[in-house]
């Protein structure tokens, strides 16, 4: 009886209809979707040092000593054919006490292999502790779906929309009547008796949090749905992401963009037959050219031609903006070392660029390690909030 009392409670004399509404909507969906928040918000809090945890785990394989210079790729090329392997990407870190990322491909059996290569010695080190990698596989598919796929994907989805109405809400409802009143609103009294201290941490770090966790739940709907990506993209000034269920107006975006994809195939297959027994420049060439047009050190990304793609593709992260953000710009060459394209991060519109660090924005990576640091702080503020909401709410149970 006395949780139905607190589920329902009296309007105060004071107190107006719609806030009263707010108050109770709060209330009731902040229990509903409390577990699913907690969860999410703590696999995120986990999941946000995923590249930290990585390299102190393999250490000893992330880190070597800096000797001298590194090798050039054409001779770590020229080490891998020796032994029968094919490198079909690398990765080259700008910290030049950090090895490289090398996934490699047997010539006979196309098997596939990533590992950490000393670019001093050429000595491969092994690859990644894979008990590791599995445990941050399981940490984001509970984040994603709570181990129960797509029913559990759309739980994670409802949850996160429900999660923004509280934040709003919890806004609302915060929001001091007077602003002589605000100072209260902002600071949390530590030595008050344990249900004060939790009322104010309660609403204060929510208060604080509120634009961060709101930034993450968005992000977060905009991989989950559909409609929520068409909505943030065509805000930016994009057009809308298609689905089976577009309307007649859609027609011409679809027309657009197969012949777009058709001819950017048809010219990739041209491109295999004319250069089919063209031998592909070195790696260090391609290296070289990439500088000419990208003038900038930075962690680089060298994908090479296969079967399916004749192209050489080389992404550089662009930190030299004032934010220090890891911005991609991205070059493609063919197998004479022609240039095919050049995307540079800061030429793309809006829509585009946030495309393209969707990711990176969601998780905290964007601003790098900084960035990673404030993302783990929210995210356990968001942890904080359905349990000391919960206990808010017990207490008037009691």
């Amino acid at each position: 009886m006395n949780i139905l009392k607190s589920l329902v409670r009296k309007r105060l004399k004071k107190e107006s209809k719609l806030k009263y509404a707010i108050a109770l909507l709060h209330l009731w969906l902040g229990l509903l979707s409390s577990l699913v928040i907690f969860t999410v918000c703590l696999t995120g809090s986990i999941y946000a040092f995923k590249n930290q945890i990585n390299d102190f785990y393999n250490r000893d394989k992330v880190y070597v000593e800096s000797t001298g210079n590194r090798l050039s790729l054409d001779v770590i090329q020229e080490k891998f054919s020796k032994k029968n392997a094919e490198i079909t990407a690398i990765i080259i870190p700008e910290n030049n006490k950090k090895s490289y990322l090398v996934t490699f491909a047997d010539k006979d059996t196309k098997v596939s292999k990533t590992q950490y290569l000393n670019p001093y010695t050429g000595v491969t080190l092994g690859g990644a502790d894979h008990g590791l990698d599995q445990f941050f596989a399981v940490v984001l598919d509970i984040h994603r779906t709570m181990l129960v796929n797509q029913i559990g994907k759309q739980i994670v989805g409802i949850s996160s929309l429900l999660f923004i109405f509280m934040l709003l809400s919890g806004l609302v409802l915060w929001w001091p009547k007077k602003w002589k009143h605000l100072k209260a609103g902002l600071t949390v009294k530590w030595n008050a008796k344990f249900h004060r201290l939790n009322y104010d941490i309660h609403n204060t770090l929510g208060f604080y949090a509120l634009i961060f966790l709101m930034f993450m739940a968005i992000t977060g709907l905009y991989v989950t749905y559909p409609w929520m990506k068409s909505g943030i993209i065509v805000s930016l000034g994009g057009n809308a992401v298609l689905t089976e269920n577009a309307g007649e107006g859609a027609n011409d975006e679809i027309s657009n963009a197969f012949s777009d994809l058709l001819k950017d195939m048809m010219d990739k297959q041209d491109e295999m037959a004319d250069l089919k027994e063209v031998k592909p420049v070195s790696m260090d060439s391609i290296s070289g050219l990439a500088y000419k047009h990208l003038k900038y050190s930075a962690t680089t990304i060298i994908q090479l031609p296969d079967e399916k793609d004749p192209r050489y593709r080389i992404k550089k992260i662009n930190t030299d903006n004032w934010l220090g953000a890891q911005l991609p710009d991205e070059i493609t060459f063919d197998k004479k070392g022609e240039v095919k394209t050049i995307e540079r991060f800061a030429d793309k519109p809006l829509n585009k660029q946030f495309v393209e660090i969707s990711k990176p924005l969601h998780t905290g990576e964007i601003l790098g390690l900084p960035s990673v640091i404030l993302y783990f702080i929210v995210s356990l503020v968001g942890c904080s909030l359905p349990i000391t909401g919960f206990i808010i709410w017990w207490k008037k149970v009691k």
